[in-house]
């Protein structure tokens, strides 16, 4: 998976989230104004930070090379995901879980406005 394909697919999964410009090369996309998926542009090696639950950051940690505690970020909850080494529909899976995670710590009004 690509940058470009990433940010497809952050894109579609609700006509709320948005992307904007964060630092002069890093985007961030957002759901009600809740972070959930950043890139840096100019990264040495494509990667996106996204968030998940601790134990499953954990997990996917010890199992795949490609997932690391995020770079600038609270290592706890973000993690990076390389590109290149991982398969298009792990790095989907963990882009959908990191908004669902934003999405179920919404207030229910603003949960109403994505009509999820």
């Amino acid at each position: 998976m690509n940058i470009e394909e990433v940010r497809t697919y952050a894109l579609t999964l609700n006509n709320n989230v948005t992307e904007e410009l964060f630092a002069e090369n890093w985007i961030v996309y957002r759901v009600c104004k809740k972070w959930f998926l950043l890139m840096q542009l100019d990264a040495p090696e494509p990667r996106i930070a996204v968030k998940l639950p601790p134990e499953q950051a954990e997990q996917y940690r010890s199992e795949m090379n490609g997932v690391k505690p995020a770079y600038h970020m609270n290592k706890k909850h973000w993690n990076d995901l390389y590109l290149n080494q991982l398969d298009t529909e792990f790095v989907q899976l963990c882009i959908k879980a990191s908004f669902d995670l934003i999405v179920l710590k919404l207030p229910k009004k603003d949960r109403l406005l994505l009509n999820l």
